[in-house]
């Protein structure tokens, strides 16, 4: 029986369960890591740069009524008015799930699997009668599957095939038409979810990528690699537009500023970097992390950023100084996600340890600014709530525009 996926919406789980060391995908890697990478390095330095300007695509009006109608019924977060929680669940996948990721407004859901499968999930569909779902590859042959089924009903998934190693990242674009794979094959493949078929397989990185993140406007992504580089790409063009080398070990996760003209990369070398997307050259390094960093999150209003680490550390950074202004030590296991309210009052972390947290950000940053004349004064977020779930590490959080949680992870037994 393939992989199902339960649903379920709360503000507590049940019990607390065992850690997972998600990481160990890394240890089956074999001779990549002592590899020199200053001959790379050379050459990046040495290359022309890229001429045009990164121009931003527009919406289209449908698009802009409808998030002007989230904005309109968007929940006000605080310390005292936390979120509802959305977790979804996935069943019987074997130690297989190696990333999953939730589209903005919950409606699909996607799981990359060791098996170099991807999965996508659409919640109005769950409780229908089955079908059969069919994906279209490269060479335009069709693969088909029959949907599992339980005893509520069945369960549909459409399937992507096309990878030829297992994949470690998955990601929606901002409106849930597209969807980014990146995989150990050291490639990275757009779908497209109403054709349900891969449009571009895009071939730059050396080795596995890590991570891939669409732009918050779409059409843009960047991606992390075990080649030490972050590259960021266009959708119309085959080639990366940017190389971000710099960072002396794999660099596992990468974010975009809200304003899409920095992103941050974490590495293995236990430093996280900011990047400028129109040179490519590197105006920030923020370091203070004792183990690999494996997340990172912007706020809002562009001023913060938050890193998670192995060790479960958090640390909040203020970008326009580099210095940490809120260092947390809240989980005891391998922070995996990290996610900014809409309004940015409030971060979630998700980590290993099966829990999700809520900490205040809102009174830490106000409490902040009146400190700002005492050099090195730091504040330490308050840990508002704490929600364990059914021994189910969490491997991906999002806030919607209004203000819903959603969470993902596999059941660990």
């Amino acid at each position: 029986m393939g992989p199902l996926l339960y649903y379920k919406k709360s503000s507590l789980g049940g019990k607390q369960g065992g850690p997972l060391n998600k990481k160990l995908k890394k240890d089956k890697l074999v001779g990549a890591t002592g590899k020199n990478t200053k001959s790379e390095t050379s050459m990046i330095s040495a290359a022309p740069r890229v001429k045009p300007e990164l121009t931003l695509p527009a919406a289209p009006v449908e698009v802009e009524q409808s998030i002007l109608e989230d904005l309109r019924n968007r929940a006000q977060l605080n310390n005292l008015a936390l979120p509802s929680v959305s977790f979804y669940t996935f069943l019987n996948t074997h130690n297989g799930l190696n990333c999953s990721s939730i589209s903005n407004d919950g409606s699909l859901i996607v799981g990359g699997f060791s098996d170099s499968s991807v999965k996508v999930w659409d919640m109005a569909k769950i409780g229908q009668p089955a079908k059969t779902s069919s994906s279209q590859g490269e060479n335009g042959s069709s693969q088909d599957e029959r949907l599992s089924s339980t005893s509520e009903g069945k369960r549909p998934y459409t399937l992507f095939q096309g990878h030829s190693g297992p994949v470690y990242s998955a990601a929606f674009s901002p409106f849930g038409d597209f969807l980014l794979s990146s995989s150990s094959d050291s490639t990275i493949r757009l779908w497209s979810t109403k054709l349900n078929a891969n449009l571009v397989c895009y071939k730059g990185h050396n080795y596995p990528v890590w991570d891939v993140q669409f732009s918050p406007v779409g059409h843009y992504f960047a991606s992390a690699s075990h080649d030490r580089t972050a590259r960021i790409w266009s959708m119309d063009k085959i080639q990366p537009l940017r190389i971000m080398a710099g960072h002396l070990a794999d660099v596992d996760c990468v974010q975009w500023h809200v304003n899409c003209n920095y992103i941050a990369t974490g590495s293995s070398d236990k430093t996280v970097r900011l990047w400028d997307v129109q040179t490519g050259e590197c105006i920030r390094m923020f370091i203070g992390h004792r183990s690999m960093v494996l997340s990172l999150a912007m706020s809002p209003d562009g001023r913060y950023m938050a890193s998670g680490d192995e060790d479960g550390t958090i640390m909040m950074w203020d970008l326009s100084t580099g210095r940490c202004v809120s260092p947390l030590a809240g989980h005891n296991s391998c922070v995996w996600s990290l996610a900014f309210s809409c309004e940015g009052a409030l971060l979630a972390s998700g980590s290993a340890d099966c829990t999700v947290k809520l900490w205040d950000v809102a009174s830490s940053t106000k409490a902040l600014k009146m400190d700002d004349t005492k050099a090195g004064s730091t504040n330490r977020l308050r840990l508002l709530k704490a929600l364990p779930t059914k021994s189910t590490p969490v491997y991906n959080l999002r806030f919607s525009r209004r203000n819903l949680l959603f969470a993902s992870g596999a059941l660990s037994l």
